[in-house]
């Protein structure tokens, strides 16, 4: 069975001249995933072309990552990963508490009201700042932005695919 990659950050500059790269975070565990001897891949998102790589440290600089990776000490070379992904194994990705999912979880789940009334699909989930917002495709066509918040959000069964929520007056 072939691996199941996921995303967890975006290369998007090199910095300094000894190779280090720019990494714009797309985890919410980037100290867990960018942790010395952590082993990711970088992959050219127009070929697949995956390349495994070890993480030989990283700090936070200016809401981005700057990340040294295992024997790239070269700006010529890191500058050819501008625009790739780094990637993490689905293998490798910890147990999370009761109630917490991950994001592949949840992107394509269908969510219904607590009436049972269908409101489409989730195609993305935004991050701005106190909590997460997903956004549902719903049929006609238009957006729902719905906050998760114990409020909002009834039950999430991943294994069915399926979302249960109160939608709150202003929401629709």
């Amino acid at each position: 069975m072939e691996t199941e990659w996921l995303t967890v950050g975006k290369i998007v500059n090199t910095h300094g001249i000894r190779g280090e790269i720019k990494v714009v975070s797309q985890t919410d565990f980037p100290e867990e995933r960018f942790a010395q001897g952590n082993k990711l891949v970088i992959e050219n998102p127009e070929t697949a072309q995956r390349i495994p790589v070890v993480v030989n440290g990283a700090r936070l600089h200016k809401n981005m990552y700057i990340v040294k990776i295992k024997d790239l000490d070269d700006i010529n070379i890191a500058e050819k990963y501008k625009g790739w992904n780094l990637k993490v194994s689905k293998d490798d990705l910890g147990e999370l508490d009761e109630g917490e999912y991950y994001h592949y979880e949840i992107i394509g789940c269908k969510v219904f009201t607590e009436e049972g009334e269908e409101l489409g699909a989730i195609t993305e989930i935004l991050v701005p700042g106190a909590n997460d917002v997903w956004v549902i495709q719903q049929p006609k066509g238009k957006q729902l932005l719905v906050p998760v918040i114990d409020e909002v959000v009834l039950d999430v069964d991943v294994e069915a695919k399926k979302v249960i929520v109160r939608l709150m007056e202003g929401l629709v």
